[in-house]
């Protein structure tokens, strides 16, 4: 009896002991982690490419599929998505999806320094020329521009095994290829058109990281996950629209007008402050012209001026038009996205200087008005004698009874004759003949 149950031990453990050699020999499916940028390229952009990254890196992914699709965007910060991606310990590929997308300008620079560099059908990418701010450049300033641009595109661009001569003719004559084109030049690795048959092209294939270490990509059967950007991303993002944050500026600065003019009504000043600081917030990720602010504060002041001068409405033009101008310059980018837009600043400029002038106009009024309550509001009233006055009596105004007395040079009036009110003095009423 001990032998067989000592058998029937040894057989539970030679089946345990199989089992655990069976879940250890079937080893988990490749993860991909997936990144989706089709926006302008800024600073909020390469934050969230560095938590993808972070996060890639934290699961050990075996790669980084990175979608990509924009018009460009500032080079401070593709420079800093450079760095992110060949410091990356993740492979990552960039995948210029869908058809109809392009990696324009930044976006170049992005699809040149990634492991492995892919195109749909009917994308394109280049045209990489740097603008600086878009303003208009000299020739001087024009060419140490270019020459520092394509100099960052070749020094990894050589890394990676791709044609540099390519790919810095689309910096220095804003040359921009189908992704037949780039694949035949070597600019990309391979042409795809959806997720699956990029992944089922790149398994097994063994590339040079750019630090000169080769790996070889698994990605049979490997999950994608995606990576989204956060609320606070998404929000920033947003912030980033130069439209928008001239909206919030306009909307912000005429509550704060508001509260000013109604005091104590403390939801418009409250409501204000968080628009204009949102405004500010947004502005300071973009390239705000010093000029433009000075001509926004001239603005202001020459609406100022028109409320308390008579100009006849010069001054209150004028500060229109600053306002429109500056509003129009205040953010320069270097593409049509990062700028604002001339309808929405003359829309803006036009509406805020209007609005602001009249409630000024309004509140300037109202200062040097009549005032309609208390004994001031008497004067100029008719009140009729209810007593002799001779020189002093009563009189009735306004449905009041009020003391009063004679000015100077009248005798005396009788009762029921009707007089003026020509002055007050403390609780008693001057009055004369109406």
């Amino acid at each position: 009896m001990m032998r067989i149950g000592g058998t029937r031990w040894l057989a539970c453990l030679i089946a345990v002991a199989l089992a655990g050699a069976g879940a250890w020999a079937q080893s988990p499916a490749p993860v991909v982690v997936k990144l989706s940028i089709h926006d302008t390229i800024q600073p909020i952009t390469a934050d969230y490419l560095k938590r993808g990254l972070d996060e890639a890196a934290g699961r050990h992914a075996q790669a980084v599929l990175l979608s990509l699709g924009t018009p460009g965007g500032l080079l401070t910060s593709t420079r800093e998505m450079v760095a992110t991606i060949e410091a990356s310990p993740v492979p990552v590929i960039v995948f210029v999806e869908p058809p109809g997308s392009r990696a324009g300008s930044a976006g170049f620079f992005l699809l040149e320094s990634a492991d492995v560099a892919v195109m749909a059908p009917g994308t394109n990418a280049g045209a990489s020329h740097p603008i600086l701010e878009g303003q208009t450049m000299d020739p001087v300033l024009k060419q140490k521009v270019e020459n520092d641009a394509a100099a960052f595109l070749r020094s990894y661009v050589t890394v990676r095994g791709r044609d540099a001569a390519a790919a810095e003719d689309a910096v220095r004559n804003s040359k921009s290829y189908s992704e037949a084109e780039a694949l035949k030049l070597g600019l990309i690795d391979a042409v795809a058109s959806d997720d699956a048959m990029l992944l089922h092209q790149l398994d097994g294939r063994t590339i040079k990281r750019f630090h000169g270490e080769t790996e070889t990509l698994r990605l049979t059967g490997a999950q994608v996950e995606l990576v989204p950007p956060s609320l606070r991303e998404r929000l920033l993002t947003r912030l980033t629209s130069p439209d928008l944050d001239v909206l919030l500026l306009v909307c912000g600065a005429l509550l704060i007008y508001l509260e000013f003019n109604v005091p104590g009504t403390i939801v418009p000043g409250a409501l204000g402050t968080v628009l204009l600081l949102l405004a500010l917030f947004g502005f300071n990720m973009l390239p705000v012209q010093h000029t433009a602010v000075l001509l926004l504060i001239a603005a202001l002041a020459l609406m100022v001026l028109e409320a308390k001068f008579a100009s006849h409405g010069v001054l209150a033009v004028a500060g229109v038009v600053c306002l429109v101008f500056g509003l129009a310059t205040l953010v320069n980018g270097p593409l049509p996205e990062m700028r604002v837009h001339y309808a929405v600043a003359a829309g803006a400029g036009i509406g805020f200087g209007l609005i602001t002038f009249t409630l000024a106009w309004i509140a300037l009024r109202a200062r040097n008005s009549k005032r309609l309550t208390g004994p001031e509001a008497m004067v100029g009233h008719v009140a009729v004698a209810m007593t002799p006055l001779a020189p002093s009596g009563q009189v009735e105004v306004r449905g009041e009874i009020w003391a009063a007395r004679l000015a100077s040079g009248i005798a005396a009036v009788p009762a029921g004759t009707e007089v003026k009110v020509e002055g007050v003095d403390g609780l008693v009423l001057t009055v004369g003949p109406s």
